[in-house]
């Protein structure tokens, strides 16, 4: 039976109750992280806890203890054994009922959970084909938001197609994933979006700039169009769960030969190296 968090107790899942007037219920209003724990160790949990407090401040929830959320995950993951998973904690504006202005005296809710998840290996090996779409998000996807409408939506305009990823552009700009960040290679130079208010800086995204850094490979934060990206010798996408994996094709037309590239195969090694070295919290 696993064990999950909610609004100060952990419990049975089965004995979890969310409130109805829980404002994640009624308006998405709160943030979210997800942490990957490989070999019961996780992997970027100071990082992913600093996105968290920073999301929440951004939406105006402020004075969240950082220490405190990593306490509730550290005792979480120790509460269920499952050695390689992840953890998904949201931190919501309160419970209150239904007005679209902030509550006044409500306090946060937190919930947290843990499930078990295998490293998408196939994936990362063979590669995945992708589509293309305006996007159409709010203004603010820097934030960790609930609101993932558009995203939802884009991910099943993927699935529909046959595809694996929907990859976002304003005006022919290329923004990111419905649920990755997105990186190009071109004449030997790693490109990816700038960090700005129209994506999300991945935790994975940094770790591969990092990498990128480690390696003397050239990389630059500068946006590409959609015919950049169609163009480009090698594309691959980023995330907590998908972690590295190679893009094989861009609206059915191949990325180079269709194969993994020999930049995101090394870039892939040593994340998987950094993996089993940089466990900030065991």
């Amino acid at each position: 039976m696993k064990i999950s968090y909610y609004n100060g107790e952990f419990k049975n899942d089965d004995e979890i109750s969310v409130d109805y007037n829980d404002r994640a219920f009624y308006f998405g209003d709160g943030v979210y992280e997800v942490v990957r724990v490989y070999d019961n160790a996780f992997f970027t949990l100071g990082e992913h806890m600093d996105r968290l407090v920073r999301s929440a401040s951004e939406i105006e929830i402020n004075g969240l203890d950082r220490e405190k959320l990593i306490d509730i995950i550290v005792e979480l993951k120790e509460k269920n054994s499952i050695g390689n998973g992840s953890i998904y904690i949201q931190v919501s504006r309160g419970i209150n009922p239904r007005n679209h202005a902030y509550p006044t005296g409500s306090e946060p809710v937190i919930l947290a959970y843990m499930n078990e998840m295998a490293r998408p290996s196939h994936q990362m090996e063979n590669g995945v084909q992708v589509i293309t779409a305006n996007d159409y998000r709010w203004l603010k996807c820097h934030v960790k938001s609930l609101n993932l409408l558009a995203n939802v939506m884009e991910k099943e305009r993927a699935v529909r197609a046959g595809a694996h990823e929907t990859l976002l552009h304003r005006d022919g700009v290329v923004t990111e994933g419905s649920s990755t960040n997105v990186f190009i290679v071109s004449d030997g130079v790693l490109r990816t979006h700038p960090a700005n208010h129209l994506i999300l800086n991945g935790i994975t995204r940094q770790e591969v700039l990092k990498i990128a850094e480690a390696q003397g490979l050239e990389y630059v934060e500068k946006a590409f169009t959609l015919d950049e990206l169609k163009s480009a010798d090698e594309v691959f996408i980023t995330s907590t769960t998908q972690e590295v994996t190679p893009v094989s094709h861009v609206d059915g037309e191949k990325v180079g030969d269709g194969a993994k590239g020999r930049v995101t195969q090394k870039i892939q090694e040593d994340f998987n190296q950094r993996i089993h070295e940089l466990n900030l919290v065991k």
